[in-house]
This record gives C-alpha cells, sequence and structure tokens, in this order.
C-alpha cells in the first residue's frame, strides 16, 4: 500500500506549467531526501526549493512542465532508498521559486 495522497488539484502559473506545494510526513529526515529530490528535479528540468520542517516533514515547492511536476510527485512518493514517505499533503505553492531548485534551510 502506497502513501496516502491528499488530492489538490494543479496550480498553473502559464498553460504550460504547473506549480506544487507539498508536505511529507514519515521517515524522510536523515535519508538523504532533501539531496535526492533535488537531483530528481534537475532530471526534470524544474525550479523549486526543498527544506526540513521541525516536525519532521519535507516541505517542497516546484514549477515546470506539467509533465515533469506530474513525474516529480509521482518519484517523491517513495522517495530514496532509506525512507519511507508516509502521506503527501498538497499545499499552495509558494510565489517567488527561485530559477534552479535549491535546498532551503
Amino acid at each position: 500500500m502506497g502513501p496516502m495522497i491528499s488530492k489538490h488539484p494543479f496550480d498553473p502559473a502559464s498553460p504550460e506549467e504547473a506549480r506544487r506545494g507539498v508536505v511529507l510526513r514519515g521517515r524522510v529526515q536523515g535519508v538523504g531526501f532533501r539531496w535526492w529530490t533535488r537531483e530528481i528535479a534537475g532530471q526534470l528540468c524544474l525550479r523549486g526549493t526543498v527544506r526540513n520542517l521541525p516536525d519532521g516533514s519535507v516541505e517542497i515547492h516546484v514549477a515546470g512542465p506539467i509533465a515533469g511536476v506530474k513525474a516529480f510527485i509521482d518519484r517523491i512518493r517513495t522517495g530514496p532508498r532509506h525512507a519511507m514517505v508516509v502521506s503527501v499533503e498538497e499545499i499552495p505553492c509558494r510565489a517567488g521559486l527561485p530559477e534552479r531548485f535549491r535546498i532551503a534551510l
């Protein structure tokens, strides 16, 4: 059984771009999740941020081509090898994302 997904519609910034914000819970800190996420986003030519939250979750804001964002969301549902994603909650995507995907502190 996969992680629980809270459905929220894509928030397109333009007809060719999708923007998503998500919070992942489970074993998502201390397992290389942020670095892995940055790598996946780079492969898919996406921009945005990933950061650890104080409650042990990981927050991601991502934007880019619709197909790339959809593929990215599918990939982060499982995460890197030592991660265990229990839930993926969609949240409003932040405005003003950087031009490249980066790890935020």
